[in-house]
């Protein structure tokens, strides 16, 4: 359990996605847990997770602390809002699986959406692609909603912190760099998954022996997953987050062990040879423009 924590909280420094995504199912999956002591047990483990992964993007500089303000004004309250709620239901397994089936659908798009993009980008015909430090203009309404459903979502199944919520800002600002977008996402789950952690002690199935196996993995794999996500390139890491939005996705269709294991290994050799044919294709805009030649100079304007 510890192993399989240490290698989730990997893609979670990484990516700012997968805690409840995968460590939930995980637990249910391979160590046979019940799935409200999963949820319980993996929100109480998140809440000391989360802070060591955001400490190392807030010394990096890569949290935008606007965005945290607004997400965190409608989170937190949603999120022990959700607990409540998912205790008003009972089991509520019906609702469960539709708002899994639903960010399932969501996360497949923004993979193929991350996909493209990084298409475009070598091709020359998206903005933004590059390393620049981008100019994101804050909308606190849409934030703030984007917050309290993301909340109550977490609250009721622990999953979304990362994975719906970063969806969500990689729709609502899509200048936010990709490591901007992960340091802030980790810091705004913070506090939510604090007041889900803290309803599901009061009300859910909290289990020690599970939350500390949870943390002797989790806290080693969140720190070295940020030192990575903090320094690598962004787009190293928009293809590392397309693979875990696919795995992530395919997990709330409840997809198999064994056939999600499979697929994630074809779909990254698929990438990384995708990547190695784009890498020895010149752009468009760069076969038009060599280097040291301006548009009007080019061989094709001549």
């Amino acid at each position: 359990m510890a192993l399989g924590s240490f290698l989730v909280a990997i893609i979670v420094g990484l990516t700012g996605m997968g805690g409840g995504a995968l460590m939930t199912p995980m637990l249910v999956t391979f160590f046979g847990v019940s799935p409200l002591a999963a949820v319980s047990s993996d929100l109480v483990a998140a809440a000391v997770m989360k802070p060591v992964g955001s400490a190392v993007h807030y010394r990096q500089g890569t949290i935008n602390m606007r965005l945290v303000g607004w997400l965190c004004a409608g989170s937190v309250p949603a999120a022990f809002s959700g607990v409540l709620l998912a205790k008003a239901l009972g089991h509520g397994d019906s609702v469960e699986d539709l708002i899994s089936k639903a960010m399932g659908v969501a996360l497949m798009i923004a993979a193929i959406g991350l996909v493209l993009r990084a298409y475009l980008a070598h091709r020359g015909r998206a903005g933004g692609a590059g390393d620049e430090t981008p100019e994101v203009t804050v909308r606190p309404v849409p934030t703030v909603l984007i917050g309290i459903v993301g909340g109550l979502v977490v609250g009721i199944t622990s999953v979304g912190s990362g994975s719906l919520i970063i969806v969500a800002l990689l729709a609502l600002y899509p200048t936010l760099k990709a490591n901007q977008l992960v340091g802030t996402d980790l810091l705004q789950a913070v506090p939510l998954v604090f007041a889900a952690a803290i309803g599901h002690l009061l009300f859910g199935d909290f289990r020690m022996e599970v939350t500390a196996a949870l943390l002797v993995g989790s806290i080693p794999g969140v720190y070295l997953g940020s030192k990575v996500s903090s320094r690598a390139p962004g787009g190293l890491i928009r293809r590392v987050l397309a693979l875990v939005l696919v795995a992530s996705s395919l997990k709330m269709f409840r997809v198999g062990a064994v056939p999600l294991a499979w697929t994630m290994v074809v779909l990254t050799a698929a990438t990384v040879a995708a990547w190695l044919v784009l890498r020895r294709r010149p752009s468009p805009a760069a076969v038009a423009e060599p280097a040291g030649l301006t548009r009007a100079e080019s061989p094709a304007a001549r």
